[in-house]
């Protein structure tokens, strides 16, 4: 009877809770909705093929990968300097000027210094607000 009072928190695995409740929630939405629309899918070949053809390619397959390098980088280079946030900061501001070069449709010294300057006063402010005010530790 006096185990059921006490509560145990594993904190090494503790923070991968809600991300694992979330993601089964999201899979068993996807299912659903591929099942209920399974026909419409089927026929949808054509119309995404065209979608594909029109898009921009650079950006697009240029987005998905600097963001997998954004958030695959972020925790190893946070390991380097532990509970700073550094992590977070150094990873940021090279993600979010090659994001910005990334959608530029004209690349002046004026337009790309205006990415730079958001680049390093944005994830700046973020690091500070998190890390001096709210007190959360940033990877």
């Amino acid at each position: 009877m006096g185990d059921f009072t006490k509560v145990t928190i594993d904190f090494e695995t503790s923070h991968l809770l809600f991300p694992i409740i979330i993601a089964c929630i999201l899979v068993a939405l996807g299912a659903a909705i591929v099942l209920r629309e399974q026909v419409r899918i089927a026929g949808a070949a054509p119309y995404w093929g065209r979608i594909f053809a029109d898009m921009d390619k650079a950006r697009f397959f240029g987005t998905i990968g600097l963001t997998l390098a954004y958030f695959s980088l972020m925790v190893p280079v946070g390991d380097v300097w532990p509970n700073t946030g550094l992590g977070f900061l150094l990873c940021s501001v090279p993600f979010v000027f090659l994001t910005g070069v990334l959608f530029l449709h004209e690349r002046s010294v004026r337009e790309l210094a205006s990415i730079a300057a958001v680049a390093l006063i944005v994830p700046s402010f973020v690091w500070w607000l998190f890390t001096e005010i709210f007190f959360l530790t940033l990877p």
